[in-house]
């Protein structure tokens, strides 16, 4: 079955194995335990994920541990696969996913998407997967546009920086990144949203690197990519995402949505 997608200016046709979605879903949470069967507007947050990537004409599954995500996401029809190892990182769980189960297919791009974006929708996906075809980055990703001065002050906000004219993301940080020297110069700058393409290769490439230096300093696993040579671009959004962290994030997520339904 052919899909054929038209998205801006760009125009491309995507058969069933020219990618995957896979997103990893973890029960246990430091500060939100059970995030993924959290109710938004009583349907859980992985089948708003699940549906969204669907929509991306794309093969999507969740990668999950545990068994009570495993029967939920059953029992709503989506699709599904345990990777039960101890693992550091979402990245490393979908690679070992793609690796024991898909690899065979041939697959040229593997799409990460977290288990709590609930409002990336399957539109944002094709663009991030058509703009990866037409770029020779390793690892592409989505980048926002934001001129306030309070997200950039935020750490748990990642910052890039990014060229727009190349689509090269150069560095990620939780500190305010570009640094204002001057009070007369305007400050933009793009906030990461952490959703992945990753060339096959590429993710494989990736997971057997061991931990960056600077992957240990600011916690952000991308840094490694960069700091073993691999290349990172990116596609913008317009979209107001909406990352759930904690239950009090669950309430914003429904007045984003509430909103669109108005």
């Amino acid at each position: 079955m052919l899909t054929v997608s038209l998205l801006t200016e760009w125009v491309f046709v995507m058969s069933e194995n020219d990618g995957i979605v896979l997103i990893p879903a973890r029960y246990s949470s430091t500060r939100f335990p059970g995030k993924p069967l959290a109710q938004i507007f009583g349907v859980s947050m992985i089948e708003h994920v699940y549906n969204n990537c669907c929509k991306s004409g794309l093969l999507s599954v969740v990668v999950t541990d545990d068994k009570r995500i495993e029967e939920h996401v059953n029992a709503f029809g989506g699709k599904v696969c345990r990777v039960d190892d101890d693992l550091a990182s979402g990245t490393e769980r979908i690679y070992q996913a793609y690796k024991r189960f898909y690899q065979r297919e041939e697959i040229s791009f593997v799409i990460n998407v977290q288990g709590d974006e609930p409002l990336l929708g399957g539109s944002e996906i094709k663009k991030l997967i058509s703009f990866h075809r037409l770029h020779n980055f390793d690892i592409a990703t989505i980048v926002k546009k934001r001129t306030d001065q309070h997200g950039i002050e935020n750490p748990n906000i990642v910052k890039t920086i990014f060229t727009e004219r190349s689509g090269q993301c150069h560095y990620f940080s939780r500190a305010p990144i570009p640094f204002l020297r001057g009070k007369d110069v305007a400050r933009d700058w793009h906030q990461h949203v952490g959703v992945y393409s990753y060339r096959a290769e590429a993710l494989e490439k990736f997971c057997q690197h061991p931990l960056g230096k600077f992957e240990k300093v600011e916690a952000l696993e991308q840094l490694r990519a960069l700091e073993f040579g691999m290349t990172i671009g990116a596609v913008e959004t317009d979209l107001n995402l909406i990352g759930v962290d904690t239950p009090e994030d669950i309430k914003k997520v429904e007045g984003a949505l509430s909103g669109k339904r108005s």
